[in-house]
């Protein structure tokens, strides 16, 4: 079941890949992205997290935090440089979904088929280009699981969200820096 906008952010205290404790209640006062990804070898899920990596220290500089999720195992992605280098970004590993669950993510084998046949080849493409991992799916993976993306204010109330109906599809760049330069009021009302 999805979450609605204005609701409370179901809060979690998790360890990340990194052993950091992250609570999400310790983020109140500032903006947090929350982006639920899906296994650890997807290239569209490693071309999304090295693009906002690449404007983590600007977004922070707004006063916006993210927090990462995969479904895969700490030890998949421990095996990957790529995924070790998105540290300061907190990477939680949830392979049993509790947390995907929680956040309403959907299962759909026939969105991700439709996003495999008319995009795979061109994403696989810019993820090697990019020196991104590829890889098939390691033990648990599901190839069907489809990625969200929630923005919540300062309250750790979702004022944004956004369930991806395709493999690429998720919230513009500009989307993601308007919500971060938004005073409180104005989160409010929209």
């Amino acid at each position: 079941m999805n979450i609605e906008v204005n609701a409370t952010a179901p809060l979690f205290e998790l360890t990340d890949m990194y052993g950091r404790e992250i609570k999400l209640a310790t983020y109140k006062g500032k903006k947090v992205f929350l982006g639920f990804f899906r296994h650890a070898g997807c290239p569209f899920c490693n071309l999304r997290v090295h693009a906002l990596t690449k404007v983590h220290q600007e977004l922070k500089a707004k006063g916006m935090e993210m927090i990462f999720f995969f479904e895969s195992k700490e030890s998949v992605l421990q095996r990957s440089s790529f995924h070790q280098e998105v540290s300061p970004i907190p990477l939680i590993s949830d392979p049993q979904k509790i947390w995907y669950d929680t956040y309403g993510l959907e299962t759909s084998g026939l969105k991700s088929s439709i996003g495999h046949i008319t995009s795979f080849a061109k994403t696989a493409i810019q993820a090697k280009l990019k020196g991104l991992p590829l890889h098939t799916m390691a033990d648990g993976e599901s190839i069907s699981t489809m990625p969200a993306e929630f923005l919540l204010d300062e309250n750790l109330i979702i004022r944004k969200l956004y369930y991806s109906q395709r493999l690429s599809d998720r919230f513009a760049m500009e989307d993601i820096f308007s919500f971060a330069e938004q005073s409180k009021s104005q989160v409010a009302i929209h």
